[in-house]
């Protein structure tokens, strides 16, 4: 399978099934809004709109997440 590769070769995480495997693997991910890089981290939390890295709180919605290298 090819993956789409976004900002600067990250693979994103476009589906909640790449979010929660992410959590499960305890893997480091990037946070982007507007194509700047605004978090890094492990996910602590997911709910239905917005996802929880190093206690901030990132909306679904509005920033677009990929696994670190």
């Amino acid at each position: 399978m090819r993956y789409k590769y976004g900002h600067d070769g990250f693979m994103p995480l476009t589906s909640a099934i790449h979010l929660h495997t992410a959590a499960l693997e305890e893997r480091p991910i990037l946070v982007f809004a507007g194509g700047e890089l605004v978090g890094s981290g492990k996910i602590e939390k997911i709910t239905e709109n917005a996802v929880h890295i190093n206690g901030e709180r990132y909306l679904r919605a509005n920033n677009t997440f990929a696994y670190a290298k």
